[in-house]
């Protein structure tokens, strides 16, 4: 299984072993499920970075892929067609390559104005509809806004908060999980 993504999946500020990849694996681990959780987020990455790295991932033949990506796109302006178009080519090149793809959502603070947060935040459900696959739509649902759960930066959450968000990703990936 692939954690695929930026700085929210490579667990930007806190330890590699508080990132939600490795909470996921402690989550599996304890589940009695024998998967394999990669974690590879890297800090900064666009859609466009993930598709350029989508070939490296297949490499892995990964049963499983969580993409999240966007929120540097969103953070920096880009067009939201381009994002898309990105986010579409990747999770159709992971499935073309055989790997169950889920899809990570996030959203924008609030001064990128209504207009531009409303046609970012419809991407993740437009392509989980197209592509058929299960969204989470607020990759930081119960951890934004939550007392100890983000960093002061205002943006990346703690291991506390990277915690909830394994919790959140594995409600998400339960239902492709297989005991071998």
């Amino acid at each position: 299984m692939v954690c695929f993504g930026d700085s929210l999946t490579a667990g930007y500020g806190v330890d590699p072993a508080a990132s939600y990849p490795a909470d996921l694996q402690r989550l599996l681990n304890a589940q009695g499920y024998r998967y394999h959780v990669l974690n590879a987020g890297i800090s900064g990455n666009t859609t466009k970075d993930g598709l350029d790295r989508v070939q490296l991932i297949l490499a892995l033949h990964p049963r499983i892929v969580v993409v999240e990506f966007g929120g540097n796109d969103g953070l920096r302006g880009l067009p939201i067609q381009q994002t898309q178009a990105n986010l579409a080519a990747i999770i159709q090149q992971l499935q073309q390559g055989g790997a169950r793809v889920v899809l990570a959502g996030i959203t924008l603070p609030p001064d990128y104005g209504p207009d531009y947060i409303r046609s970012f935040n419809a991407i993740y459900p437009a392509l989980a509809r197209r592509f058929r696959v299960p969204l989470l739509p607020f990759l930081l649902r119960n951890v934004y806004g939550v007392p100890g759960d983000i960093q002061d930066d205002g943006i990346h959450p703690t291991a506390q908060g990277d915690r909830q968000v394994a919790l959140n990703v594995e409600a998400l990936l339960r239902p492709l999980l297989k005991k071998k």
